[in-house]
């Protein structure tokens, strides 16, 4: 540890325990983050589930897909980015807290913008609504709620599975990386470890936006920064542990 860091774990000792503990909650939410994609490339090759996640074209086949498979058909709509972006939340708060004296208006910035951009992304995910249209549609008596659903389901497919916050709550992390870059708390490779992999996921966001797919590099891309910031996770987790522990 360095002359830095073990004056900030002294500090830390004075810290209100209120603000200890919420560093100790950050620090294991960091550290389970590091499942969800290990989990994401897991279920991606279990057997059969690339061919139902490709038969889902139409309403009715995501509606079949929800009834038989509920589980997959959320995994397909984003349901493991959205546990892992409210998991994640705790760990912005702590570290927040933990840069506070320092840096605390850029640290405050980085977390507003966290927020909002969360807030966009679970108001626009399309999980939810269309497993509540599939049971709905599953129970439905006549044909004419069974074209009103149909057609419901069809209208949230038609916009799409939004990522409006997504990109907002990879820019937040790379402020808060760049100001732990600039402060005393977190070390260096850290810092680095958070901006590279941040600002890879935002390059990977604006193929997928404005080139409409990725091409071979954007996976190559995709997978480094995805690699960076699990060990973003890992060390900020561990730095919170040391900073939460009595």
């Amino acid at each position: 540890m360095s002359r830095s860091e073990l004056r900030q774990g002294f500090d830390a000792e004075t810290e209100d325990p209120g603000w200890k503990s919420l560093y100790r909650v950050g620090g294991i939410t960091a550290l389970i983050m590091v499942v969800f994609p290990l989990a994401e490339v897991a279920i991606s090759f279990l057997p059969g589930v690339a061919g139902l996640s490709q038969g889902t074209v139409t309403v009715l086949d995501w509606f079949t897909l929800f009834q038989n498979h509920w589980f997959l058909a959320l995994r397909n709509l984003g349901l493991l980015n959205i546990i892992g972006a409210a998991f994640l939340a705790p760990t912005i708060l702590a570290i927040y807290s933990a840069l506070r004296r320092d840096h605390g208006a850029y640290g405050a910035f980085g977390t507003i913008l966290f927020f909002v951009g969360l807030a966009v992304y679970l108001a626009s995910s399309r999980a939810f609504p269309m497993l509540s249209l599939s049971r709905q549609y599953a129970v439905a008596i006549t044909d004419a709620q069974r074209a009103l659903l149909a057609a419901a389901g069809q209208a949230m497919l038609a916009e799409g599975q939004s990522r409006a916050g997504i990109p907002l709550i990879e820019f937040a992390c790379l402020v808060i990386s760049a100001v732990m870059l600039r402060g005393r708390v977190f070390s260096k490779a850290t810092a680095c470890a958070g901006i590279l992999g941040n600002a890879l996921l935002i390059v990977v966001e604006i193929f997928a936006t404005f080139v409409g797919g990725l091409p071979n590099v954007g996976f190559v891309i995709a997978i480094c920064g995805g690699l960076s910031l699990m060990i973003w996770y890992l060390l900020v987790g561990r730095r919170l542990l040391q900073l939460g522990r009595t």
